[in-house]
C-alpha cells in the first residue's frame, strides 16, 4: 500500500459513547480482530485498518453511528482497551488516541519497543513524522486531534489519525501503512478520508517533489526575508488558472443520521439475509437450540462474517453494516443488546475453539459469508425501509437501547428524534 487511495465526507459530531455500548464494542472489536488474525494473519488485519471503507464498516457493525467522525475515536479506543491484554498473544499493540492520549504516543511506543525488542525511538520518530506531514505538509484545512498508532511485533504499523474543521462541521481521517512505505514525503498515505475542500496544498505528494526542492533552494539563497518579499509581490499579480486536481475514489458520508435506501447496496443486504435463513438451520443447528439465539442473531452474524472475510470492494456502503446491531443514536434502530450479546457469545465460542484446533464454528461463520455472496444475484427480500421498520417494531423484545434509554414496547414507543452525538 503506502499511497493515497481516496477521500470521504465525515460529519463532525460531539458527545461520548455510553459505557453500556463502549464495553460491547470492546468485546466485539477484540473478537473480530482475533478472528481475522486466526484466519488471515496479523499483516492482513493491519491492511484492513489502513482501508478507510473497511474501517468505517467495522465501526458501524459495532453499533456506532454509521457515518460519524466519532467512529474513529470509538474504534481506536475499543481496540486499545480490548487488545492490551492480548498483546503478548497477538503481537499487536495500540498506542495513542484522542487529545492527551495522542501526545502520549511516543512514550507508549518506546515502552512497546522495550518489551518486544523493537526500536522504540524509530517508531516514535515515525509517529511524529506522520503527524507532522498531515498537519504541516498537507494543508487541507483540518486540525489534527486524534492519532492512533498500531504496531505489530515485527515492526509493521498502521496509523489512523483524524483532523477537524469546526467551521464546516466536518472531519477528515488519514490512514498510513508502513508496508511499501519508502518515503514520508512522497505520496505516503494509504488513504485519506474526508470532504474535499477545493485546492489542497499537499507537499507530501510525489508531484510536489520539485516544489519541495525549490523551497529548500530559496531558503538557502535568499533567506526567510527574501521569501516574504517575493510572496508579497506575487500576491499583487493576477492568479493563474487553478490546475485540475487528481480525481480520487471517495466515500460520501451524508449528514443525515437515518439510514436510507440509497445508503445501502440492497442486493448485498438481501444476500446476507438469505444466507442467514439458508445456512442458519444447517450450520448453527446446535447453537440455535440455546435459548435466545435465533434467526435474528444469525442475520447479525452474516454481517459480522463479511467484516471478517469480505474483500475491499464489499465495503462501499458502511451503512449496511449498521443493520447488524443498530446505532446508539437510534439510527437505523436502537441497539438490540440481546442480539449483540448473543453475537459476541457466538464469535467468542468460535474463536476460543479455533485456538484449540476445533475449527467447525469458525468455518460455519466463513460459510455464512460465502453463501451470502453466492445468493446476491438471486435473493430478494424486504426493502431497506421495511427492514428498519420491522427492527424498530421488535426493538423492545430485542433489548433495544440508545442514548435516549431503553426502548419501550411498540405501542408506547417514543417518536424518533435527531441527536448529534458520536
Amino acid at each position: 500500500m503506502g499511497k493515497r487511495a481516496g477521500s470521504a465526507d465525515l460529519p463532525l459530531h460531539g458527545g461520548r459513547v455510553p459505557a453500556w455500548l463502549g464495553q460491547r464494542m470492546t468485546r466485539l472489536g477484540t473478537i473480530i480482530t482475533e478472528a481475522i488474525v486466526l484466519e488471515y494473519g496479523r499483516d492482513e488485519f493491519l491492511r484492513r485498518l489502513a482501508h478507510p471503507f473497511w474501517f468505517q464498516s467495522f465501526g458501524a457493525v459495532m453499533g456506532m453511528d454509521w457515518h460519524s467522525s466519532g467512529i474513529t475515536t470509538s474504534v481506536i479506543g475499543a481496540l486499545k482497551r480490548g487488545l492490551a491484554p492480548l498483546s503478548g498473544e497477538l503481537g499487536i499493540h495500540v498506542c495513542g488516541g484522542r487529545g492527551k492520549h495522542s501526545r502520549a504516543t511516543p512514550g507508549e511506543l518506546l515502552a512497546v519497543g522495550e518489551r518486544v525488542g523493537l526500536d522504540g525511538a524509530d517508531l516514535a520518530r515515525s509517529s511524529r513524522l506522520v503527524a507532522k506531514v498531515d498537519s504541516a505538509a498537507l494543508q487541507d484545512g483540518f486540525d489534527l486531534y486524534l492519532h492512533g498508532f498500531i504496531v505489530a511485533d515485527d515492526g509493521q504499523w498502521v496509523v489512523v489519525q483524524q483532523g477537524m474543521n469546526d467551521a464546516r462541521r466536518q472531519a477528515r481521517r488519514y490512514h498510513w501503512h508502513s508496508q511499501g512505505l519508502e518515503s514520508f514525503v512522497d505520496a505516503p498515505h494509504a488513504a485519506i478520508e474526508g470532504h474535499g475542500q477545493g485546492t489542497i496544498v499537499n507537499l507530501a505528494d510525489r508531484r510536489a517533489a520539485a516544489s519541495r526542492d525549490r523551497q529548500l533552494d530559496l531558503l538557502a539563497t535568499i533567506g526567510p526575508d527574501g521569501i516574504t518579499r517575493h510572496f508579497a509581490e506575487a500576491r499583487e499579480r493576477p492568479a493563474p488558472p487553478e490546475p485540475a486536481q487528481a480525481v480520487l475514489p471517495h466515500l460520501i458520508l451524508p449528514d443525515h443520521h437515518d439510514v436510507r435506501a440509497e445508503d445501502v447496496v440492497a442486493r448485498r443486504l438481501h444476500g446476507a439475509l438469505a444466507a442467514a435463513a439458508d445456512c442458519g438451520p444447517r450450520d448453527f443447528a446446535e447453537l440455535l437450540l440455546v435459548p435466545g439465539i435465533g434467526a435474528r442473531t444469525v442475520e447479525a452474524l452474516a454481517l459480522v462474517a463479511e467484516v471478517v472475510h469480505g474483500a475491499p470492494c464489499r465495503f462501499s456502503d458502511p451503512a449496511r453494516f449498521s443493520l447488524a446491531h443498530g446505532g446508539k443514536d437510534r439510527h437505523p434502530f436502537p441497539v438490540p443488546t440481546k442480539v449483540y450479546d448473543h453475537t459476541i457469545g457466538v464469535m467468542k465460542s468460535a474463536v476460543c475453539k479455533a485456538k484449540l484446533g476445533q475449527q467447525e464454528e469458525l468455518a460455519a461463520i466463513r460459510r455464512l459469508d460465502d453463501q451470502a455472496r453466492r445468493l446476491e444475484a438471486t435473493a430478494t427480500g424486504p426493502s431497506v425501509e421495511a427492514n428498519i421498520a420491522g427492527e424498530r417494531a421488535r426493538s423492545h423484545g430485542f433489548g433495544g437501547r440508545s442514548v435516549f434509554g431503553w426502548e419501550p414496547p411498540a405501542e408506547t414507543a417514543r417518536p424518533t428524534r435527531r441527536q448529534d452525538v458520536p
